[in-house]
């Protein structure tokens, strides 16, 4: 059987042992300095006027009385020196950092309870995904004296680094890097069916592929519409954001749909031939957007144009309305209409 603890080193008392107060004195020493261990300070050698009980981790290539004790704990108590051998995850606190360290085997090192976690709640639970997962009301990241940056890396361009905003833990506004290496917000109704209302590429240029836009042109040809008639359009040349041809107009064509409520920059473009009086009007409803209204007597064939902002609703028809006599010329670049939603 040995005479010590196999960890802390504390002497047994042994059978028919004389003195055994000395023996129990000496293991109640050891607890007294390991149990709650604070170490004073790293160093080479004693330190003048120690107090008892009183620890220290002795440095390398110590002198005098700790020669050759480098790396153990120097324990002074009754006048004397008492060398402990630390072993791997002894734990100490060291009086000059008030931190917890760990011993690794060779000496006394700073322990983080952060570095290497895997998981970390705060307030909630984290899991395999969410391996960092908070719940309360706000979350600061702030300076530590000058700047502060979040930084989401991705592996490759086609993996996803974004910010994902949700209602009820369903997806309703995305921002970051989608599946490619260009900045996107994507928006949803529903966390499934996702659109891309911004995109800003490599070069800086801004692209909006939802913004409603629309060139609506004509059939080609040339007619002489009577007071009063109307007509459409027959094709959308340049078409994003929902703008659609719509219901049958009575003069031909369809009318132009206008996709969402917002305010529009409009263009009526017309190539005319007027006979007399004549002005062509671009309308919703009862509403009209912009007209072209300088023709007053028979001149040449001309091209006239006029720019207008317009409030509209989504829904609404737009038509062209026909006062006055003149022959106009149909079709792209002639009669047509540009808008855009602003």
């Amino acid at each position: 059987m040995s005479e010590t603890t196999p960890n802390l080193e504390m002497p047994y008392i042994l059978p028919s042992q004389a003195q055994k107060h000395v023996t129990h004195n000496e293991a109640l020493q050891r607890l007294d300095a390991l149990t709650q261990l604070v170490i004073v300070a790293t160093l080479s050698q004693p330190p003048a006027d120690p107090n008892p009980g009183a620890c220290y981790e002795v440095a390398a290539d110590p002198a005098g009385p700790w020669f050759g004790k480098a790396g153990t704990i120097a324990l002074w108590d009754d006048g004397a020196w008492t060398f402990l051998t630390p072993r791997p995850g002894w734990r100490a606190t060291l009086a000059q950092d008030h931190r917890l360290h760990i011993h690794d085997g060779t000496r006394f090192r700073p322990y983080d309870a952060l570095s290497g976690l895997e998981r970390l709640g705060v307030n909630a639970t984290a899991d395999e995904v969410n391996r960092l997962a908070v719940s309360g009301d706000a979350t600061l990241l702030s300076h530590a004296g000058h700047g502060h940056q979040l930084k989401i890396n991705k592996a490759t361009p086609a993996d996803v680094a974004s910010l994902l905003f949700q209602s009820g833990w369903s997806g309703r506004a995305e921002m970051g890097l989608s599946g490619a290496d260009t900045f996107a917000l994507k928006t949803s109704a529903d966390g499934a069916l996702w659109q891309e209302a911004l995109r800003v590429d490599a070069a800086g240029r801004v692209h909006l592929p939802q913004r409603p836009i629309a060139r609506a042109t004509t059939a080609a040809g040339t007619s002489t519409p009577v007071e009063g008639s109307e007509s459409g359009f027959s094709s959308l040349p340049l078409s994003q954001g929902g703008f659609a041809l719509g219901a049958p107009v009575a003069g031909g064509g369809q009318s132009l749909v206008v996709p969402a409520t917002g305010l529009y920059f409009v263009t009526l473009k017309a190539e005319i031939q007027p006979t007399g009086t004549f002005s062509l009007a671009l309308q919703s409803g009862t509403q009209t957007l912009a007209t072209l209204r300088e023709f007053s007597g028979a001149s040449a064939r001309h091209a006239g144009t006029v720019s207008a902002l317009a409030a509209l609703t989504a829904g609404d028809a737009l038509r062209l309305v026909y006062a006055g006599s003149a022959t106009v010329t149909y079709g792209s670049d002639r009669t047509e209409v540009l808008i855009a939603m602003l």
